[in-house]
C-alpha cells in the first residue's frame, strides 16, 4: 500500500516515495482513490463472508 503524507509545498495528501535520498510527493488522483476504495470494500466482503461462516459455524456448535 502506498504511503500517503501531506505535501509540504501544497498541503494536500500526496503519495510519498524516497529514491535514492531524493524524495519525491506525487499528488493523489480521484482515480487512485476509487482504486484503493474498490480494493477496501473487496477485502471487507471476504471478511464479512468468513465472519458470517464462522459465527454459523459457532451457532451449529452450540446447538450440538
Amino acid at each position: 500500500m502506498s504511503d500517503v503524507r501531506t505535501c509540504p509545498t501544497c498541503g494536500a495528501k500526496a503519495k510519498f516515495k524516497v529514491k535514492e535520498t531524493i524524495e519525491t510527493y506525487t499528488a493523489v488522483q480521484d482515480d487512485d482513490a476509487f482504486k484503493k476504495i474498490a480494493q477496501l470494500k473487496k477485502a471487507m466482503n471476504v471478511f464479512k463472508v468468513k465472519a458470517e461462516a464462522l459465527e454459523q459455524e459457532l451457532e451449529d456448535l452450540k446447538r450440538s
